[in-house]
């Protein structure tokens, strides 16, 4: 279906589909090495290029028969989810006090709550290293789940914020004066609306979780290792598709919580137009 109006002139379409072919070589850039990766982890052959002798299941039966590999899934679905839930959790907090107007330098902690996103990832494991060692939690999977919970927190504060700004304070004020109290009117009220916004946060803080490999090599030992830090331990000691494969997984999870960000944008707006 053509899009253009009808008086669109030469210069007009030309530079429009233009515009579309261009927007399709920078996906094809982004998306390629992707692309390229995936079949790569079928190889029936452990070679890391094109053409493929064989297609075979082989390397994803590694990721679940290799100890390394299975004790890596299991230490990041847990610093994943519990990580997810504290900043979730402060995050909430944070953006709830963050709404009020009154709240006294409100600029200011709003900066330094979402500072950990601007902060180089190096500098704030070097911090964290000599902070959590202080407290033993060197070499622990608490302390790596803190630290990613501090990692994860901002984008819960900003996802809740930005869904804050629009809310309709009355509906809070109609529930307290039809005897409500303000934990019954939060919950009933207040944090169904907010909840696309809240999930998004979470989505986001477990996808930086999920990511993180720097903190985890300062912080984690060899029984805390991750996913990702065992996929640069096998890059630099002994290169296997089973990273490619893993690599895949990782690749389909991510492309699942665009698919849950999309549903909840989507959402927000049905609520918001009041279908």
């Amino acid at each position: 279906m053509n899009t253009l109006p009808i008086y669109t002139g030469r210069l007009g379409r030309t530079w429009h589909y233009a515009f579309r072919a261009g927007c399709v070589l920078i996906l094809l850039f982004l998306m390629l090495p992707i692309l390229v990766t995936i079949p790569l982890s079928f190889n029936v052959e452990p070679y890391f290029s094109y053409p493929i002798s064989g297609f075979s299941l082989r390397w994803y039966q590694e990721l679940l028969n290799e100890p390394n590999w299975a004790l890596a899934m299991k230490n990041t679905m847990i610093v994943g989810v519990c990580s997810t839930l504290i900043a979730t959790f402060l995050g909430v907090l944070a953006a709830l006090g963050l709404s009020h107007r009154n709240l006294p330098h409100r600029e200011l902690i709003s900066a330094l709550l979402i500072s950990p996103m601007a902060v180089p990832a190096v500098i704030a494991a070097v911090g964290m290293y000599f902070f959590y060692t202080r407290f033993g939690l060197g070499n622990n999977l608490l302390g790596i789940i803190l630290a990613h919970a501090v990692l994860g927190t901002p984008f819960v504060v900003i996802t809740v914020t930005a869904t804050l700004v629009g809310f309709n304070d009355n509906l809070v004020k109609a529930a307290r004066s039809l005897g409500a109290g303000p934990t019954r009117a939060f919950f009933k009220v207040k944090l169904p609306l907010i909840a696309p916004g809240v999930v998004s946060g979470a989505v986001f803080a477990f996808a930086t979780s999920f990511d993180e490999v720097v903190v985890v090599l300062f912080l984690g030992g060899v029984e805390q290792r991750t996913v990702p830090r065992q996929m640069w331990s096998g890059v630099r000691e002994q290169l296997s598709p089973t990273i490619l494969a893993m690599a895949t997984v990782l690749t389909l999870i991510s492309v699942l919580l665009l698919l849950t960000l999309e549903g909840l944008r989507r959402r927000g707006e049905r609520l918001r137009a009041g279908v």
